[in-house]
C-alpha cells in the first residue's frame, strides 16, 4: 500500500512540476489517503473534484460576508502551516526510519552467526555422546548373545534329556502295557521330537527321532493286537486287557497316526456286524423285503447292547456308534440292491412301497439319534425341511441320514409308476362309467363333474408320495402318466360324454315353440302364414334336449377347471422335481385339449341356438313381402326367433353361471354366425311388385321385424333373467354393427333407381364397404334386370372409384373431409329408430344433402390414407395409391 501511495504521490509531484495547477492521484493514493484522514465531516478540500471558485463562492456567497475575510485568511494561514509542519515531521521521521532499519539489519545478522556458532557446538557434543553410548552398549549386545545362545543351549539339552530319558521309559511302559501312565510321556515326546526336525541332519538326533517313531509304530501294532485279543471269541489270555485299559489305550491311540484309528475302526465296526452279515445273508428267508424291519430292529438291539458295554471305552469324539450305524447302513444298501436284482420278478408295489416306508422311518430316527459328523456333513446342513402341499398335516424332514439305505430302491421305483398307470386306467374306466349316467346338475349342485375333482386328488397324492420317494426321475415318469390320464379323460369322459345330435331326431323344444309360432302367424298376411305353416310341416331341425344343453355346459365348466388344474399341475411339479427335469414337464398339449373341448362345447351350443332360428329363416325368405299389405306388430318369425331365445339361452346362462366369462364369448359366436345367415336369408327375399317397383310396405315390414331382431340380440345376454345386467360393451357394438348393416340394406332397397347417379351415392353413402357381389343382390332384391344391372354396376364401379380417389386427394388438405368414426355408425343406429316410431314415412335422403357423403363414407370404410407417406414427385401419396389399388382389387375381382 505504502508502496502505492509512493507511486502515487510521485505521479502528483510530476504532473505538478510539469506546470499543471490541479493535482491528480490515484485511486489507490486515493482510498490510502481516506483511510488515514478519517473525519467524522468530509472536508470539501479533500472531495477529488475540488473546485476553488465554488468553495470561495460557498465561504462567500454575498458582498457582506466578505466582512470576514480577513479572518477567513488568517485562519487559512494557520491551517496551511500546520499542514507544512505535519509534512516536515512526516519527512524527518522517514530519513530516521532509514537509518533505524540499517542498524536493525547489522543487529540481526550478529544474532543470526551467533545462532549458528551454538547449533555447532550443539551438534559436536551429540556426536561425542554417541560414540561413548557405542562405547557402553557394545558389551551389553555381546552379553545378550551370549544369554540367548545360552538359553537356548540350555533347553535344548533339556529337551534332548527329556527325548532319551522319555524313550527309555516309553520302552518300559509299552512292555508293561500300561497305556495310562504312557499318554502323557508319548505327547511330550512327540512335541519335543517335532523340535528336534531342524537338527535332523544329526546323527545323534536323527537315531533318536528315528526310535520315537519306533515306539509310535510299535504302540499302533501292540493296541490293535490287544483289541483284536481283547474283542475276539477265544478263551481269555495272559495278555487281555480289561475296559479300562482298552479306554486308556484308546486315549493313547487318539496321539497316534490317525490311520492307525481309522484301521482300528475298520476293523472293529466289520467285527461289530459280523453277526448281522451271516443273519440276514441273501441265502437267508429273513433278508427279503418283507421281514426289512427285523434288520433295523436287529441294529436298534445292537446298538443298545454295544453302548451298554462298550460305551465307556471308546472316546465321545470317535462317533463309534454313528460309525456302526453309516456303515450299517452301507452294507445293508448293497445287500437289498443285489438281492432285488435278483429276484426282480417278486417284487410288486406293495412290498416295494411297504419296504421303501419302514426304511424312511428307520432313516428319520437315525437322524434323530446322530449327528452325522461322519458322514462329511456341517450342522447347517444336517436338517432342511421341505413344505409339502395342503394334504400333508405336517412337513416333511429331508434329513442328513436320507437315502443312506433308501437309494437302492431308485431303480425300482418304475414299479410304483406302472401300478399308478394301471390306478388310474381303472379309475378312468370308473369315471366313464360315470359319464354315462344321467348328472343330476341341481343335486350336485356344481356344474363340474365330480370325477374331475376326484382325478386331481388321486394326482395330488400321487405327487406327494412320488416325492417322498424321489424328485428325480421317478418324478418325471409320473408327469408322463399324468399327461396320458389327463388326454384319456378329455377325450373318453368329456368328449365322451358330450351329446351328440342324431340323424332325424326331434327336439322337444320345436315342438313346443310350433305352438307359438301358429299363434304369430295371425299377424302375417293369409299367404305368409300359408307359406310359413307350410314350411314348418316339411322337417323338424335337429336340436338339443334341455338335459342336453346342461350336460354340454356342464363339460364345457369341467374342461374350464380341468385347465386351471393342469396349469397348477404343472407349476407344482415343476417345484417338486429336481432342476435337471423341470424344463421336460411340459403340458402345453393338455391344456391346449382343454381349449379345443371348450371351444367345441361353444360351438355346440351356438350351432343349436342357431338350428332353433333356421325354420324362421327359411320362414322369413318365403314369405311373399310384395303381397304384404299393411304394416303390424313384427313377424311371426321374428316372435319364433325370440321364443327360440327366450327357451334355449337361460339354460345355458343359469348352467354358466360360474363361467361368465365363457358365456360371454357364446354370445359372440352366436351373433358373429347368426347375422351373416340372417342377412344372406334377407338378399332372397323378394319386395318388388309386378310392375317392377318397391312394395313400400314390404320394406318397411322387413325393416321392422329386423330392428326387432336387433333388439332381440342385444338382449340375448339377459334374456328371461329377473336381474337386468347389461350386455358387454364389445358385444353391443358387434350386434349394433351388423345388424345396422342388415337395416341399411334394407333401406338402399327402398331407395329408387331412378335416377342411378343419385342410387348409386345412396349406396355408397348407406354402405360405404359394400362389395360388387353384394351390390349385385341388392338389385336382384329390386328385381332390376340383367341388362341394366350391368349398367348400375358399371356406373356404381366409376363412382366408387371416383369418390375414392377425390378421398385420398382431398382427406390430407381438408379437415372437414378427415373420417370421423362416429358418422357411420350414428346414422345406422338412429335411422331404424325413426323407422320404428313412424314405419310409414321412411324418409329418403336427398341428393342435395349427401353430395359429399360417398367420399367420406368411402374412406372412413378404407381407413384413412394421411401420415408419413413417401410423397411422389407430383405431391401424392405413393402409399395412398397402393392402398387405393388394393382396395379395388377387393371391391372389384
Amino acid at each position: 500500500m505504502s508502496e502505492s501511495v509512493a507511486t502515487g504521490a510521485a505521479d502528483a509531484v510530476a504532473v505538478q512540476g510539469m506546470g499543471i495547477n490541479k493535482i491528480h492521484f490515484s485511486k489507490e493514493v486515493k482510498q490510502v489517503i481516506d483511510k488515514v484522514l478519517k473525519t467524522d465531516e468530509q472536508d470539501p478540500m479533500d472531495a477529488p473534484d475540488f473546485n476553488t471558485v465554488d468553495y470561495i463562492n460557498q465561504l462567500f456567497p454575498n458582498e457582506q460576508s466578505l466582512a470576514t475575510i480577513d479572518e477567513t485568511i488568517q485562519r487559512m494561514q494557520c491551517e496551511v502551516s500546520l499542514i507544512d509542519d505535519n509534512i516536515r515531521s512526516v519527512v524527518r521521521g522517514q530519513t530516521n526510519t532509514g537509518q533505524d532499519g540499517q542498524l536493525a539489519l547489522c543487529e540481526a545478522q550478529k544474532v543470526i552467526s551467533s545462532l549458528f556458532t551454538h547449533i555447532i557446538d550443539v551438534k559436536t557434543r551429540a556426536e561425542r555422546t554417541e560414540e561413548m553410548v557405542k562405547e557402553i552398549t557394545r558389551d551389553i549386545k555381546q552379553l545378550d548373545c551370549a544369554k540367548r545362545n545360552l538359553t537356548s543351549a540350555i533347553t535344548t539339552l533339556n529337551h534332548l534329556h527329556m527325548l532319551v530319558g522319555g524313550i527309555e521309559s516309553l520302552n518300559e511302559l509299552i512292555e508293561r502295557r500300561s497305556y495310562g501312565e504312557i499318554l502323557n510321556p508319548l505327547q511330550a515326546i512327540t512335541e519335543v521330537n517335532q523340535h528336534f526336525q531342524q537338527y535332523s541332519d544329526i546323527e545323534e538326533i536323527k537315531n533318536l527321532s528315528q526310535s520315537v517313531d519306533k515306539i509310535q509304530v510299535t504302540l499302533a501294532q501292540q493296541i490293535t493286537e490287544d483289541f483284536k485279543e481283547a474283542f475276539a471269541n477265544k478263551p481269555s489270555t495272559q495278555h487281555r486287557l480289561g475296559l479300562n485299559q482298552l479306554a486308556d489305550a484308546c486315549k493313547v491311540m487318539s496321539v497316534l497316526d490317525a490311520k492307525v484309528k481309522k484301521e482300528l475302526l475298520k476293523w472293529f465296526i466289520a467285527q461289530q456286524l459280523e453277526e448281522y452279515m451271516h443273519l440276514f445273508h441273501e441265502n437267508q428267508d429273513i433278508a427279503w423285503l418283507d421281514k426289512i424291519d427285523k434288520r433295523y430292529a436287529w441294529l436298534k438291539r445292537h446298538l443298545l447292547d454295544f453302548e451298554d458295554k462298550y460305551g465307556a471305552v471308546f472316546p465321545l469324539d470317535w462317533e463309534v456308534s454313528e460309525r456302526i450305524t453309516v456303515e450299517f447302513c452301507r452294507q445293508t444298501r448293497q445287500q437289498l440292491a443285489q438281492i432285488m436284482a435278483k429276484r426282480t420278478n417278486e417284487i410288486d408295489v406293495r412290498l416295494l412301497l411297504f419296504a421303501i416306508n419302514k426304511t424312511q422311518a428307520f432313516e428319520q430316527l437315525l437322524s434323530k439319534r446322530f449327528t452325522g459328523i461322519t458322514l462329511g456333513t456341517t450342522p447347517a446342513e444336517q436338517t432342511r425341511v421341505l413344505t409339502l402341499p395342503a394334504t400333508t398335516e405336517a412337513p416333511l424332514s429331508v434329513t442328513i441320514f436320507h437315502d443312506q439305505i433308501g437309494q437302492c430302491f431308485k431303480p425300482h421305483l418304475d414299479i410304483y409308476i406302472r401300478s399308478i398307470d394301471r390306478n388310474l386306467a381303472e379309475l378312468l374306466e370308473k369315471f366313464i362309467e360315470m359319464s354315462k349316467e344321467p348328472y343330476k346338475f341341481a343335486e350336485a349342485k356344481t356344474t363340474v363333474y365330480p370325477s374331475s375333482g376326484d382325478l386331481f386328488v388321486f394326482y395330488k397324492k400321487c405327487m406327494v408320495q412320488c416325492n417322498q420317494l424321489s424328485n428325480e426321475q421317478p418324478m418325471y415318469d409320473l408327469a408322463l402318466v399324468f399327461k396320458k390320464y389327463l388326454r384319456e379323460y378329455a377325450s373318453k369322459v368329456l368328449e365322451g360324454s358330450t351329446p351328440k345330435l342324431v340323424p332325424n331326431s326331434t327336439s322337444s323344444s320345436i315342438g313346443k315353440s310350433v305352438s307359438l309360432l301358429t299363434r304369430d302367424m295371425q299377424n302375417l298376411s293369409t299367404a305368409a302364414g300359408q307359406v310359413f305353416h307350410n314350411f314348418l310341416k316339411e322337417g323338424d331341425t335337429q336340436r338339443f334336449g334341455r338335459d342336453d344343453l346342461v350336460r354340454i355346459c356342464c363339460v364345457l365348466t369341467t374342461g374350464e377347471y380341468c385347465l386351471e388344474t393342469v396349469q397348477q399341475l404343472e407349476d407344482k411339479l415343476k417345484e417338486k422335481v429336481t432342476p435337471a427335469y423341470v424344463t421336460k414337464i411340459d403340458m402345453s398339449e393338455e391344456k391346449d385339449v382343454f381349449h379345443r373341448i371348450i371351444s367345441n362345447c361353444i360351438q355346440l351350443l351356438v350351432q343349436d341356438l342357431e338350428a332353433g332360428c333356421e325354420a324362421s329363416l327359411q320362414a322369413m325368405a318365403k314369405v311373399q313381402w310384395q303381397q304384404i299389405s299393411n304394416v303390424g306388430d313384427q313377424s311371426a318369425f321374428i316372435s319364433s326367433i325370440c321364443s327360440n331365445f327366450k327357451q334355449t339361452v337361460p339354460t345355458i346362462r343359469d348352467t354358466l353361471a360360474s363361467s361368465r366369462k365363457y358365456f360371454t364369448q357364446f354370445c359372440h359366436r352366436f351373433v358373429a354366425a347368426f347375422i351373416p345367415k340372417f342377412i344372406n336369408v334377407l338378399y332372397r327375399c323378394k319386395l318388388t311388385l309386378s310392375d317392377g317397383s318397391n312394395n313400400v310396405l314390404g320394406c318397411e315390414q322387413l325393416l321392422l321385424d329386423t330392428h326387432s331382431l336387433k333388439s332381440a340380440l342385444l338382449e340375448l345376454p339377459s334374456v328371461g333373467s329377473s336381474v337386468n345386467r347389461k350386455a358387454p360393451t364389445s358385444y353391443t357394438k358387434v350386434v349394433v354393427k351388423d345388424m345396422t348393416r342388415a337395416e341399411m340394406i334394407i333401406k338402399v332397397v327402398m331407395t329408387p333407381v331412378q335416377p342411378p347417379a343419385h342410387f348409386t351415392q345412396q349406396v355408397l353413402k348407406l354402405l360405404p364397404d359394400i362389395t360388387i357381389a353384394e351390390y349385385q343382390k341388392i338389385l336382384d332384391m329390386k328385381a332390376v334386370k340383367r341388362v341394366d344391372q350391368l349398367q348400375l354396376i358399371d356406373l356404381f364401379k366409376h363412382t366408387a372409384s371416383a369418390a375414392a380417389v377425390s378421398g385420398l386427394l382431398d382427406a390430407p388438405n381438408s379437415e372437414e373431409d378427415t373420417p370421423n368414426p362416429s358418422e357411420t355408425p350414428a346414422t345406422g343406429t338412429e335411422e331404424p329408430d325413426a323407422t320404428t316410431a313412424a314405419p310409414a314415412s321412411v324418409e329418403i335422403p336427398t341428393t342435395s344433402a349427401s353430395s359429399s357423403t360417398p367420399k367420406r363414407a368411402f374412406i372412413f370404410s378404407v381407413g384413412s390414407f394421411t401420415g408419413s407417406a413417401d410423397k411422389n414427385a407430383d405431391g401424392s401419396s405413393q402409399t395412398g395409391i397402393r392402398k387405393l389399388e388394393s382396395l379395388l382389387k377387393k371391391r372389384f375381382p
